[in-house]
């Protein structure tokens, strides 16, 4: 008898207790909070700096990607969740969220929040680009940040369908797109390996 109430207390703890892989969590293995700001950085270090945003053809909208070495600063962001209702500071795993550079100063009068563009046509990928979707559903600037096999480590995707369930997107996650020695995030190819480190650290 003692076994089985050991065993329902346990069964109870464990589901009435959120566990740290629900969360998407930093490099000092903490929940990657909603108020604080992150430099985003690729898990292998011969893929490039941190993110930034480029100027790739001299016009606006800018593209996210990557500084060409870790020596550069890039940006920081804030995480946004999509719901309202969302009571945790924490950033949750596989959660519709917006993802926004702070600190930026550009010529482009626009919000520096990432959001899908059109089919590249040089690589057929779609590349991630800064400004708000103009669509009724502002679905483009929702992300999701999802888990790998290795704890720590992420990717980002874009798939929103907390936004829409129905909705059928063609659900793609992020990748590197080397072009002219530039380093654009894109849709649709190798999935890049992130991490999170809090700025300051």
């Amino acid at each position: 008898m003692k076994l089985l109430g050991s065993l329902v207390l346990a069964v109870w703890l464990f589901m009435a207790t959120p566990t740290l892989a629900q969360y998407v969590m930093d490099t000092n293995g903490e929940p990657v909070d909603n108020d604080e700001e992150y430099y985003i950085k690729p898990a292998i270090t011969d893929n490039g700096g941190r993110f930034t945003l480029i100027n790739r053809n001299e016009s606006c909208p800018l593209n996210v990607g990557l500084e060409n070495t870790d020596s550069a600063p890039g940006y920081p962001v804030k995480f946004t969740h999509f719901a309202n209702n969302v009571q945790d500071e924490d950033i949750g795993v596989n959660r519709d969220l917006k993802v926004e550079f702070v600190e930026v100063s550009t010529t482009c009068v626009q919000s520096t929040e990432w959001r899908v563009g059109e089919n590249d046509t040089r690589s057929g990928r779609r590349l991630i680009i800064s400004g708000t979707d103009d669509s009724a559903g502002l679905y483009g600037n929702y992300f999701r940040i999802v888990e790998t096999e290795s704890a720590g480590i992420y990717n980002f995707q874009w798939c929103p369908m907390e936004l829409c369930s129905d909705c059928g997107f063609v659900c793609g996650t992020a990748g590197i797109l080397r072009e002219n020695g530039k380093i654009l995030l894109a849709l649709d190819g190798t999935s890049l390996p992130v991490v999170f480190q809090k700025k300051d650290d």
